[in-house]
């Protein structure tokens, strides 16, 4: 049995019976989960990189620090897998984490595929996010914006400052999302909520209290997709969702297997894009509002919010850490790895890796530079294209509409690893 399932528990008890150096590894993770940690986790990734590109970790796993290791291992998907349900089976017997109801219901979603399942559901979606549907998107998504904004400004005149989280960030991705998908704009709060209490399902180290709250979420979450498919099939459409039951009509002839792949399809994209856009929504403005001569400087050179955003992309990313396990035993970073052992991918420090970004740590919106955000190879982000259409409506939208947008108080993150939620943001317009 993998011994990462066997040392597998919370950062905190962890600590317990290791050496001084293992102990303050121990440590230095949960200083990651502080309000400090949250709010600059940059030199504690710089801590964790001088120890190596490849750091064994007290419950057994390998944390990856240095881009180029993080590259290889989501570049190749043949060697490195995600931990599916069928690793799940062979390593997974006593471990809490991985019998929790929550992440067995996450297991069967697509970012928790290998191929070839993996494979046929990702072509069963088309090419979801292309060109065209982004150009179909965008007269909603920045119709959105302005109502969004209108709502920001009323707020900031009579109060003098706005909370841009629940305003702004949160609203646009389920906004776009519903509208896409055909999702009852009444629905829109309940899914947001059924989110927030699922995410810490898929952190780095997630406790048990965690655990039993994500349960309620995948619950809900579960509950209200059967019965959002059942209802496709009472009354089909052109939204994609409808379009994706004939696909699998198709191509799968139990018609209970092919309405749980759709279950999970439709369950998957809203996992993946709500909670994770918002972040990079409320970040982006945390970043470069606070600097009166930047947000200055993008207004007059609007060409250049693209390239902004990437670099708030880059700097900080929704998601800081992802997690493979090997597919065989291999070598990694020059550290041997055995089968079904796990990684845990850096991505927060990979991003700020010095051999790859001159002076990493500077927040630079000139800086035009490649990131692993989205990842790399099969797991590559199937929303990203969204995400950007978002991204820049959002920033594009802002900049001519608030000349004096800044930001009041510290912003307030959630104390997470992997998955960041920025949770409060008080802005100003002065």
């Amino acid at each position: 049995m993998s011994t990462c399932i066997q040392k597998e528990h919370s950062v905190e008890s962890a600590v317990a019976g290791i050496s001084a150096d293992r102990r303050s590894l121990v440590s230095l993770i949960a200083r990651l989960r502080s309000p400090s940690g949250q709010a600059n986790p940059f030199p504690l990734y710089h801590e964790l990189r001088e120890r190596g590109d490849v750091v064994r970790a007290p419950w057994g796993a390998h944390l990856l620090t240095g881009y180029e290791v993080c590259e290889q291992v989501h570049r190749n998907g043949r060697t490195w897998l995600v931990p599916d349900a069928a690793w799940r089976a062979r390593n997974g017997a006593g471990s809490f984490r991985w019998n929790a109801p929550s992440v067995q219901g996450l297991v069967k979603t697509l970012a928790w595929l290998n191929a070839p399942e993996h494979t046929r559901q990702r072509r069963s979606l088309g090419n979801v996010f292309g060109r065209g549907a982004i150009d179909a998107l965008r007269p909603f998504v920045e119709a959105t914006v302005e109502r969004l904004l209108d709502t920001l400004a009323e707020r900031l005149r009579e109060e003098g400052e706005a909370d841009f989280v629940p305003l702004v960030s949160e609203e646009l991705p389920v906004a776009t999302l519903g509208h896409w998908m055909g999702i009852p704009a009444g629905d829109h709060a309940l899914l947001r909520e059924l989110m927030h209490a699922l995410e810490p399902a898929q952190e780095l180290l997630p406790t048990k209290s965690e655990l039993e709250s994500a349960a309620v979420g995948m619950t809900g979450l579960r509950d209200y997709f059967t019965a959002f498919v059942r209802d496709r099939r009472r009354h089909p459409g052109d939204d994609p969702v409808s379009r994706w039951m004939r696909t699998w009509d198709e191509i799968e002839p139990d018609r209970e297997a092919a309405d749980e792949n759709l279950y999970n399809l439709a369950m998957f994209l809203t996992i993946a894009s709500l909670e994770t856009s918002s972040t990079t929504l409320s970040v982006m403005v945390s970043l470069l509002a606070r600097d009166r001569d930047r947000w200055q400087w993008l207004r007059a050179h609007p060409a250049h919010v693209p390239d902004a955003v990437e670099e708030v992309l880059r700097y900080d990313p929704a998601i800081h850490v992802s997690t493979r396990v090997a597919a065989e035993p291999t070598v990694i970073g020059g550290v041997p790895v055995e089968k079904d052992e796990m990684v845990h991918v850096l991505l927060g420090s990979a991003n700020h890796d010095p051999r790859r970004y001159p002076d990493p740590d500077t927040f630079d919106i000139h800086r035009k530079a490649s990131h692993l955000s989205f990842g790399v190879g099969p797991h590559y982000c199937l929303g990203a294209a969204l995400g950007r259409l978002q991204t820049t409506s959002l920033l594009t939208g802002l900049l001519r509409r608030f000349p004096r947008l800044g930001v009041g108080a510290e912003p307030v993150f959630a104390p997470r690893v992997a998955f960041r939620r920025l949770m409060e943001l008080k802005v100003v317009h002065e």
